[in-house]
């Protein structure tokens, strides 16, 4: 006989599952990390040259804006995280399918993939200057491996963890190859990808600060490389700034989709 105490009220776990409402509590770190920064620039615990107040980056940003170049700087970066996060989620989701749907896939696929795993993508800069050169495509296709893997990875283990029982009914209905992916596959891979993007967006942002900065022409990191060599580290830290604002948005997005995509899982607790 149980207790009720060892009875889980489902009305319970949803009230500790994280609501819509508790986004602005999200924003309390950077605004808290804001005001001590602006302090220690107030009180000059900080030299202004080693780095500079919100205020001035903040002036610094409206005239970047007033001038012309920031704007352009900022679509060509976004264009190349968000390009590069498509193509990777696309392909790996698709190399996911193929790994983890069948004996064959797994024996020609993961095992590239966890040799890629373990080889850091900005480690392979060098050899992808020498084969695509230094323009857009080494740009793209570098960031696109970094988020890859944990699209791949997290995917293929969902694939791996749907409940069996879900599979012997497929079979037992005799689906179709394609029916099967639909309604049982995908569904069952989505906590796993929602996962894999999650992290996948993080490495975008964090691979397109460094492929940059590597003979670019244009972009914010371009800027950024400029400004260090005239030593304006308020225009550095205006894209510091702005690369946090690109994670934490997408962050925020990707939160946003998963909560929608995967709203059957809160039902279940009705």
């Amino acid at each position: 006989m149980h207790s009720k105490a060892t009875q889980t009220d489902p009305r319970r776990v949803r009230r500790l599952t994280p609501a819509r409402s508790t986004w602005p509590w999200r924003t309390l770190g950077p605004l808290l990390l804001l005001i001590l920064w602006q302090l220690a620039s107030g009180f000059g615990w900080v030299d202004s040259m080693t780095l500079p107040s919100p205020a001035r980056v903040l002036t610094t940003f409206e005239k970047l804006i007033e001038d012309g170049r920031l704007g352009p700087s900022i679509q060509i970066s976004a264009w190349r995280a968000f390009t590069a996060l498509a193509l990777g989620a696309l392909i790996g989701v698709v190399l996911a399918l193929c790994s983890g749907l069948s004996r064959i896939g797994e024996s020609l696929i993961d095992g590239p993939m966890q040799i890629k795993r373990a080889i850091p993508t900005l480690a392979m800069i060098p050899l992808f200057i020498i084969w695509l050169g230094i323009g857009e495509a080494t740009k793209i296709t570098l960031i696109m491996l970094s988020v890859l893997i944990p699209i791949y990875i997290n995917t293929h283990a969902a694939l791996r963890g749907v409940d069996a029982r879900f599979i012997e009914l497929a079979e037992t209905l005799k689906l179709r190859r394609w029916t099967f992916i639909r309604r049982v596959a995908l569904p069952g891979a989505m906590p796993g990808f929602f996962t894999g993007l999650r992290l996948a967006v993080a490495h975008s942002w964090t691979s397109l600060v460094v492929v940059e900065q590597i003979n670019a022409t244009s972009g914010i990191g371009y800027l950024m490389t400029r400004a260090r060599a005239y030593g304006q580290t308020d225009i550095i830290m205006v894209g510091l700034v702005l690369y946090a604002l690109f994670g934490l948005v997408s962050d925020g997005a990707v939160r946003a989709i998963e909560r929608r995509v995967l709203s059957w899982r809160n039902s279940l607790g009705n």
